[in-house]
């Protein structure tokens, strides 16, 4: 396309989806994000790719007040917006949020914030919305009402959205993510727009199969990254070691295609590789479960002097991430404790770092993640991965530029002719 296709990000954190957009040559107007720490790094990230506005047009605001749009609109000034991006807070539609909630999350304001989603939509009304949530929102109801629908309902007033959960749910380890994450990825096109969300959808290739996969379902595609691959290369740390900033300890031309994929060549520094200090019984269990390829209930069961004090500890509460795996789905809960998130090799015996949580999202190694690590952690947990967000981008870029030249083919068939151009 002769200009670069420009978009507004909604409930923005850290800027995961918008990584991928710049990575497509996409162009940003707004930001919104209530987040004081994930937007000053949406403000390092704009000034990485060369933007000199970013303190006007990342806005930290709640998405809920009345002056928004204007406060948008203000930021976009007289450009056309080609798209809205953004996925409305998730706790409320997730198990892990419903598990914590006596209510069942019921009353949680959250459930509606897609409402001001589809309010900024309808204002800039694009030609392309992509609208991203956890699974659990397939199956939430809210007085016996189906959140999912409503939200179908709404959003097709204005646009062609399909609601078919086989193709509407993308698991980022297609896309060359070194982690099982299963999301919503709704995409709508504006009606007047010649194009449907199903050539969308078609247009973004899955490029690596799952570990689960048939051999007719894994024909044409690399094997899934593994956490191997994703964090082998980084410095070991035991418990409390490293620095917030390091020289990288290796060459780019030793470096494997995943790695070169997150890092430059020009890259001289790694960021942010500093491991939690754990208190000793901690250490042994991560150790114990990492050399014996335990779950938490084979380590209870073969080493009970391991056992926890706390009795709110479940099966799931410690689990090692394997080498020759991609890496479970990496969560905001990050900032609180890592024992779900322990590294692989014993002999480290620690939880990840932020780096590492990083690298499992597919962010690449010059991103930087502002305020403390307990801000990054919640911010990377919360992110879209880049290379996911990056697939999407590329597949509606494909979609939109088809869409463009078949308006020029239609200008160029009606040149020269008496009949009007239909």
């Amino acid at each position: 396309m002769d200009k670069p296709l420009k978009f507004i990000d909604l409930f923005a954190g850290c800027g995961g989806l918008s990584e991928g957009f710049y990575r497509q040559g996409y162009q940003a107007l707004a930001h919104v994000e209530i987040d004081h720490y994930a937007c000053e790094t949406l403000k390092t990230r704009m000034r990485h790719y060369g933007y000199a506005n970013a303190a006007d047009t990342v806005l930290e605001r709640d998405i809920t007040s009345s002056d928004i749009v204007r406060t948008m609109k203000e930021a976009v000034g007289d450009n056309e917006v080609d798209l809205v991006i953004g996925g409305p807070p998730c706790q409320s539609f997730s198990p892990l949020g419903k598990a914590k909630d006596d209510d069942n999350m019921r009353n949680d304001p959250r459930n509606y914030l897609f409402e001001n989603y589809i309010k900024v939509l309808n204002s800039f009304k694009p030609k392309i919305f992509v609208f991203e949530n956890v699974t659990g929102l397939l199956e939430t109801e809210i007085n016996g009402k189906s959140i999912f629908k409503t939200i179908l309902r709404r959003l097709r007033r204005n646009y062609k959205v399909l609601g078919d959960a086989d193709r509407i749910v993308l698991n980022a380890t297609n896309y060359g993510v070194p982690q099982e994450r299963k999301r919503v990825i709704l995409l709508g096109v504006r009606k007047d727009v010649n194009a449907s969300p199903a050539d969308v959808y078609q247009a973004i290739i899955k490029t690596h199969y799952l570990p689960e996969d048939t051999e007719a379902a894994r024909s044409g595609k690399s094997k899934y990254v593994t956490v191997r691959e994703a964090i082998e290369d980084l410095p070991k740390l035991a418990q409390g070691q490293g620095t917030e900033q390091c020289p990288y300890p290796n060459g780019y031309e030793t470096c494997n295609g995943y790695v070169r994929r997150v890092r430059k060549p020009t890259d001289e520094v790694l960021r942010d590789h500093v491991a939690r200090k754990h208190n000793s019984k901690d250490v042994e269990r991560y150790q114990e479960m990492a050399e014996n390829h335990w779950n938490f209930l084979q380590m209870l069961q073969f080493r009970p002097d391991l056992g926890h004090e706390k009795k709110r500890v479940f099966y799931n509460s410690y689990k090692v991430q394997w080498w020759d795996m991609p890496a479970r789905t990496i969560i905001a809960h990050l900032y609180k404790d890592g024992n779900q998130f322990i590294h692989p090799d014993p002999a480290q015996g620690r939880t990840i770092t932020v780096r590492e949580a990083a690298r499992l999202q597919s962010f690449p190694d010059d991103f930087i993640f502002e305020g403390s690590r307990t801000e990054q952690f919640k911010q990377i947990g919360n992110a879209v991965p880049p290379l996911l967000a990056e697939a999407i981008a590329k597949g509606i870029k494909t979609v939109l530029e088809q869409e463009e030249k078949g308006k020029q083919d239609d200008i160029s068939e009606c040149d020269g002719t008496e009949e009007p151009c239909r």
